[in-house]
């Protein structure tokens, strides 16, 4: 499949009507030179060796989370949510840097990579910031007393989730898809602002999440050393997870531009 796409995308759409000397055949149009999108062997390679390490540090992960790491003295075993909800958090902020970065290179370079990127790794941040909304949720039940409540970073965080969900809808329903990557890639940069408002937020207001609590302000580190290996164990594992998911997304998405690039090629 990945061979016969390959061969396919070579086949640009000046070749289907222009000779091997430049010339164009009586009566054709001349079309504009479009850059093309192929799936790279280095992505499939790299997502294959993520998605093993991905494997082994979840499951490491959920065994020093219930076997390894203590019950927090106050708030008992729901602490262990922490493993994850926190985790999942900083990746969706990388998530949406990359997304940043490479909406700024798309509308630099108009180069279509770039845009292949940006909405593959969108759709990765905004099912980890889902699955952030929805821990927090879990974990707030038993000690806040409620599943939810206005709190300064719950409804920054749920203000980005909602801007990215309708960067996924432009993409989805315009109907012009350079313009369609075009504004989402405005709207992915004006998007990110919101990150440093989510992380500072518990600083700059009144919020019933606690400060820091990894590396504290003083500059020390508030997790005893059990936690604070279980806790790297998971960033690592869903670092992992996060780069696989991407990688995955970029390939189908290649492959999807290819066939497309392939069938423009067919009809002119």
């Amino acid at each position: 499949m990945n061979q016969t796409v390959r061969s396919a995308a070579r086949q640009a759409p000046h070749d289907a009507i222009a000779g091997r000397d430049g010339s164009t055949a009586a009566g054709a149009t001349t079309v504009p030179a479009v850059p093309m999108v192929h799936v790279s062997p280095t992505v499939d390679r790299w997502a294959r060796i993520t998605g093993v390490l991905a494997a082994v540090g979840l499951l490491a992960s959920l065994v020093a989370i219930f076997f390894y790491a203590p019950a927090e003295r106050v708030q008992g075993n729901v602490q262990r949510i922490f493993y994850v909800h926190v985790p999942l958090a900083l990746n969706a902020y990388v998530a949406f840097f990359v997304v940043f970065v490479t909406s700024a290179l798309y509308l630099w370079k108009r180069h279509p990579r770039w845009d292949v990127w940006a909405r593959a790794s969108a759709e990765v941040g905004v099912v980890f910031t889902t699955l952030v909304l929805v821990s927090g949720s879990l974990w707030a039940k038993p000690i806040w007393g409620t599943w939810w409540t206005w709190d300064a970073r719950l409804t920054t965080t749920l203000i980005l989730w909602l801007i990215y969900v309708a960067y996924l809808a432009v993409r989805a329903y315009a109907t012009d898809p350079e313009k369609g990557a075009r504004y989402a890639a405005v709207l992915g940069i004006v998007g990110f602002l919101d990150v440093p408002i989510i992380h500072q937020s518990v600083k700059w207001w009144r919020t019933l999440h606690p400060g820091p609590t990894i590396v504290q302000e003083s500059g020390g580190i508030g997790l005893p050393p059990a936690m604070l290996v279980t806790f790297l164990l998971a960033l690592i594992a869903f670092t992992l997870l996060y780069v696989f998911l991407l990688l995955e997304k970029v390939r189908l998405e290649q492959a999807k531009e290819q066939v497309a690039q392939y069938r423009t090629a067919q009809l002119i």
